[in-house]
């Protein structure tokens, strides 16, 4: 698909890969809007950014949800590429005492699958009218091979990159001109992954990068990094793939 002249929003933009993205694309001649939960966080990067814009909201609150769609439609009525970011992750083992798994998942769960069905849902019809459009969302390595450490996030990632591949089917069958992207990223050199040893991980602007070469060239699945190797291990053995990434 063409990646440029559209008007994007990126969720979690304020860092990490969200901005990188931001940065890629803001110079390819596309408006981008950036949204998180951190207002000083969006600050810094629209003023690093320049020609960008942002929406301080909380994905994970319906209002603000619903107060982000409103504004969008209103001030952005040209959004055509949507692109759900946003994160959170819980950096523990399911046999630690005191693991507060259920709290622990239901945040992850809340933040990585549900907020992103949320939002695509209501996000949709103004899709829709723009396209042709694009959805593009951020998964996980660990969304086909989990790791002990990251259980209940793998467990979320899981379900988004189960997700995203009815919504793709499903558009496509519906000959709908919104095309569905999924960036299945392994451990990325970002302030978010820095408790699981992020500084050994791929850079995020090198992540960014293959997300928009994977959209520009229509690759609905990308692997970027060693989740290439790891997937195509995975599809021969999916005992050795978990014994890989847990060894």
């Amino acid at each position: 698909m063409k990646i440029s002249k559209n008007t994007i929003l990126i969720t979690g933009g304020g860092s990490g890969i969200g901005f990188e993205l931001a940065k890629l694309l803001t110079g390819q001649g596309n408006k981008v809007i950036i949204t998180g939960r951190n207002k000083a966080k969006l600050e810094n990067a629209v003023a690093a950014l320049k020609s960008a814009n942002y929406i301080h909201a909380d994905i994970t609150d319906a209002h603000d949800v619903n107060r982000l769609v409103q504004t969008l439609n209103i001030n952005f009525p040209s959004l055509n590429i949507l692109i759900n970011n946003a994160g959170t992750a819980q950096y523990y083992r399911l046999t630690d005492d005191g693991a507060d798994t259920f709290d622990k998942a239901g945040d992850e769960i809340l933040t990585n699958y549900l907020s992103v069905a949320r939002l695509t849902e209501k996000l949709l019809p103004l899709l829709r009218k723009n396209g042709p459009a694009a959805i593009a969302n951020v998964s996980s390595i660990v969304g086909f091979v989990p790791t002990v450490h990251l259980p209940t996030y793998s467990a979320s990632k899981a379900a988004l990159h189960s997700y995203t591949r009815v919504l793709r089917h499903t558009l496509a069958a519906s000959n709908e001109d919104v095309k569905v992207f999924e960036l299945m990223p392994p451990l990325v050199n970002t302030e978010f992954s820095k408790a699981i040893g992020g500084e050994k991980g791929m850079d995020p602007k090198d992540v960014a990068q293959a997300l928009v070469s994977g959209m520009e060239h229509d690759l609905f699945e990308i692997h970027p990094g060693m989740t290439a190797d790891l997937y195509q291990l995975y599809l021969s053995s999916p005992e050795a793939a978990m014994a890989a990434i847990n060894n």
